[in-house]
This record gives C-alpha cells, sequence and structure tokens, in this order.
C-alpha cells in the first residue's frame, strides 16, 4: 500500500515538474555553461519549492491558500518583476566571464541552488498546480493519515528531482559541442525566452481574470 502512495507521489511530482517554463529555460542555460552539478543543484532548489507548494496543496492549508487568491495580482506582478529581471540580465551575460569564474573555482552551487528555489517560490500559481493534479490522479485519499501525506510529499521530492537529473544529464550530454560562440547566443535566446514566458503566461492570467 506504501509503495503505491509513494509511486503516486512520484508521478505528481514527475508531472509537475516536465513543464517547462521560465525556471526549466533558466536550468538549462546553467547546465550548458556551468555543467550537470550546477542544472541540478538549481533544479532542487527549484524541487523544494514545489515541495512546500505540494504540501500546502496536499494538506488544504485553506488560509494561505485564500490569502494568494485574494493576493494574486501583487504576487504575480511581483514574479513578473523578478523573472524579467534575470531575463535581461541572463541576455546581457557575457559567456566568457561565467567560464573564467568557473575556472578559478568561483561559481557556487549553493547560490544555484537559492536563487532557483526563491525564484520558484515567486510562483504561487503552483499551488493550484499541484491541487490540480492531486485531482487528476486522485492521490489524496479520505483515510489517509499523517503518514500517508508524508509518504505522497517524498515521492513528489523523488519525481520532480528524477526529472532535473534526466533533464540536466540529457543536456550535458551536448555541452562539450557548445563553443564560447555559441553560448553567447544561447545566453541571448535564454533570457529572451524567459521574459516571453514570463509575460505570455502574465497577459494570459490577466485575461482570464479581469476580461
Amino acid at each position: 500500500m506504501y509503495w503505491k502512495t509513494l509511486f503516486d507521489g512520484i508521478i505528481v511530482g514527475f508531472s509537475a515538474s516536465v513543464p517547462l517554463g521560465p525556471i526549466g529555460v533558466l536550468i538549462i542555460q546553467r547546465t550548458l555553461q556551468n555543467g550537470r552539478l550546477s542544472g541540478f543543484c538549481s533544479g532542487l532548489g527549484a524541487v523544494m519549492s514545489d515541495v512546500i507548494y505540494a504540501i500546502i496543496a496536499g494538506f488544504s492549508l485553506s488560509y494561505i491558500v485564500s490569502f494568494v487568491e485574494a493576493q494574486m495580482l501583487w504576487l504575480q506582478l511581483g514574479g513578473v518583476i523578478v523573472l524579467t529581471a534575470l531575463g535581461i540580465k541572463i541576455y546581457r551575460t557575457n559567456p566568457a566571464v561565467g567560464l573564467r569564474r568557473q575556472k578559478k573555482g568561483k561559481h557556487n552551487l549553493i547560490k544555484d541552488f537559492v536563487s532557483t528555489f526563491f525564484l520558484t517560490l515567486s510562483n504561487p500559481l503552483a499551488i493550484f498546480l499541484f491541487i490540480a493534479f492531486f485531482a487528476i490522479f486522485n492521490v489524496f485519499k479520505p483515510q489517509y493519515g499523517l503518514a500517508d501525506h508524508m509518504i505522497i510529499i517524498s515521492g513528489v521530492f523523488m519525481g520532480a528531482s528524477l526529472w532535473w537529473l534526466m533533464l540536466t544529464s540529457l543536456v550535458g550530454l551536448f555541452r562539450s559541442k557548445i563553443n564560447l560562440r555559441r553560448l553567447y547566443w544561447i545566453n541571448k535566446i535564454a533570457g529572451s525566452l524567459i521574459i516571453s514566458l514570463v509575460l505570455a503566461a502574465f497577459i494570459v492570467w490577466l485575461v482570464k481574470e479581469y476580461v
């Protein structure tokens, strides 16, 4: 029974991580520029943020969900500003500088983890994404206790981590074929794509809410 519960959580965590939004683009860019470990640590930051939102969704913390719904416009605006600034920074980044820092041992994996943790946390819509996935896969049962809930959350962590491990490993295979000039254009494309995805998602949300 517990294995089935764990597997349900893994499926939800994996499925919720697959859609490549701005954070996914950022993790791919970091993998190409700094290596698989940097990309995976960045992915783990996103995973930990997703776990927090999965806990909120799974335990039905109605006060927090209600607060998020009430303040959604400001939370969305804050996320748009932060992620747009990130996209601009990546667009303007000189890859040669990043490679020099990496060679000197200045690259910080903890910073990779923390930055994606807070960036992913800036998107409160993830709560409702997990609510939807939990409902679609019928994960939570009325008879489940605290232990079952924690097993599901553990599964979410494992499933999301598995996705980022697979993605960064796959992207890492192509890293040796990326020269400095290509990396320069990858930064330009990644920065532009992050900005475009963020603005497009915000506009779609505004249209749904206010039109």
